[in-house]
């Protein structure tokens, strides 16, 4: 299991509709609105990093309102 935080950009005003919208995902285990450069924190979980990066690009990116997405992996060191 693969797990991430991505970091969110929104249009104004937009962050709490997307984040009540990316909370309905499959995968993804808690999205937040926060305060500073970033509008919304997601914690998402997949098998495996192709299908982490397929579960962003197709579902987390077409959400309406979002700007800008950065992933962030999780790593056990």
């Amino acid at each position: 299991m693969v797990q991430a935080y991505i970091l969110i950009q929104t249009e104004v005003g937009k962050a709490s509709i997307v984040a009540d919208t990316i909370a309905k995902l499959p995968g993804v285990m808690q999205a937040e609105d926060v305060t500073g450069p970033y509008d919304v924190i997601v914690r998402a979980q997949a098998d495996t990093v192709d299908a982490l990066g397929r579960m962003v690009v197709a579902k987390v990116q077409q959400v309406d309102g979002i700007t800008r997405t950065l992933t962030c992996p999780v790593v056990h060191l």
